[in-house]
């Protein structure tokens, strides 16, 4: 634990145990997210599917770095992730982005089940927007350093919800994918290894 880091934003007014419990909800979100992606991506099949499995890789992978982003910052300030999966899964900020029945079976994701698909996508990358939209609010001026990774968090995250309301219909997201899958522009300042 950084004993001056957690000092100094105590010092700055900040309910350190409550920015610990929102940067565990955020962690799991994150986890529960890179895991549910990933039967996602799988489920993306044929000629409409295979061209939304990149994007999905895209966010999936990011989403993971995100969680490893976040992971120091949570011991740095005296926290520490359950050590029950289970509890962790439990405490998430989000709800778990599950494959819809649509798509169960194997089914080839078309009409209306691609279209289920997409808002199971785009609400958890909603919801995300508006985990780091709390964490930037809750520790603008307090916490420089939560704060910063939070706005880094959140940029991918706003891309992230562009990327797949675009597939909706809801207009032209304006980004493009990334140069290679999970490049995270914005997190990747903050991870402790390569994950790329």
């Amino acid at each position: 634990m950084g004993k001056v880091a957690r000092e100094m934003v105590e010092k700055a007014g900040l309910n350190v145990e409550e920015l610990i419990n929102k940067l565990i909800a955020a962690a799991g979100a994150e986890f529960t997210t890179f895991y549910y992606y990933t039967i996602l991506r799988v489920a993306a099949i044929g000629m409409e599917g295979e061209g939304l499995k990149e994007i999905i890789e895209d966010a999936r992978i990011e989403d993971r770095n995100h969680f490893e982003a976040i992971v120091p910052r949570l011991y740095e300030l005296g926290g520490e992730l359950p050590r029950d999966i289970r509890e962790f899964a439990d405490r998430a900020g989000c709800p778990d982005a599950y494959l819809p029945d649509s798509l169960k079976g194997g089914k080839t994701p078309t009409g209306s089940s691609l279209k289920d698909l997409l808002t199971v996508l785009v609400e958890a990358e909603r919801c995300a927007i508006r985990t780091y939209t709390d964490l930037c609010q809750f520790t603008a001026g307090k916490d420089p350093r939560t704060y910063d990774l939070s706005v880094a968090i959140l940029n991918e995250e706003i891309e992230h919800e562009a990327w797949f309301s675009e597939f909706l219909g809801e207009g032209p997201s304006g980004h493009f994918r990334r140069g290679k899958p999970g490049e995270s522009p914005y997190v990747g300042r903050f991870m402790t290894a390569d994950h790329g």
